[in-house]
């Protein structure tokens, strides 16, 4: 017993002594849209691990309720919540070299968009076609959220995922996905404007 209580401390101690709940699944915010395209993704349904699944946590740091937090290193999202919680969502980053980090705002939202890979992107992983539709296929997933400073697109997202395989690590080309189904519920609660910080890599919430 004496064992398992030490275990159970430095838990408590490693976690900054944050309560988590686990959220229940949700279907309100599916559209009739969304629940047809996911019911035929095209990838393979994967067993998100549960400390990556969406949860309530105790949340200490003085962002304000609306605010989006991704802490880089340990691959979660938090999206604020007054009295002192916030939703934390597991995600994929991108690799350290690729990662953006900084403050922005959320500037635009798009549903199932499309997806146009820049010049460095065809470059570096190409050839992809100009546009690649949106769907359960695309990379970008069931939402979008683009990343502005000021009035400047910074080219980075917040988005789905085709491949939530690999939610909990950093392989993607620096932007920030989500399970699609999370990226919904995010996308839902999500205002225009909102602020967005992205630590980076080394820094941890």
């Amino acid at each position: 017993m004496m064992g398992r209580g030490l275990v159970l401390l430095l838990v408590g101690l490693l976690g900054g002594c944050m309560q988590a709940t686990l959220a229940p699944p949700s279907n309100a915010s599916l559209t009739p849209r969304d629940r047809q395209l996911l019911a035929h993704a095209p990838y393979a349904r994967a067993n998100v691990p549960e400390a990556f699944r969406r949860h309530i946590v105790d949340y200490t740091r003085k962002e304000q309720p609306g605010t989006i937090l991704v802490d880089t290193n340990a691959r979660y999202l938090y999206y604020v919540l007054p009295g002192g919680k916030a939703i934390r969502y597991g995600v994929t980053v991108g690799e350290e070299a690729l990662a953006w980090s900084g403050v922005a705002t959320v500037g635009r939202a798009a549903e199932w968009p499309d997806w146009i890979p820049t010049a460095e992107i065809q470059a570096r992983l190409g050839p992809y076609p100009k546009r690649v539709a949106g769907g359960p296929a695309n990379p970008l997933g069931a939402r979008a959220l683009y990343l502005y400073e000021g009035n400047k697109d910074t080219l980075y997202r917040i988005h789905g995922t085709n491949q939530p395989e690999y939610i909990g690590q950093a392989i993607s080309s620096g932007c920030i996905r989500l399970t699609n189904e999370d990226i919904i519920d995010l996308a839902d609660r999500v205002k225009l404007g909102a602020i967005v910080v992205v630590l980076p890599p080394g820094r941890s919430a």
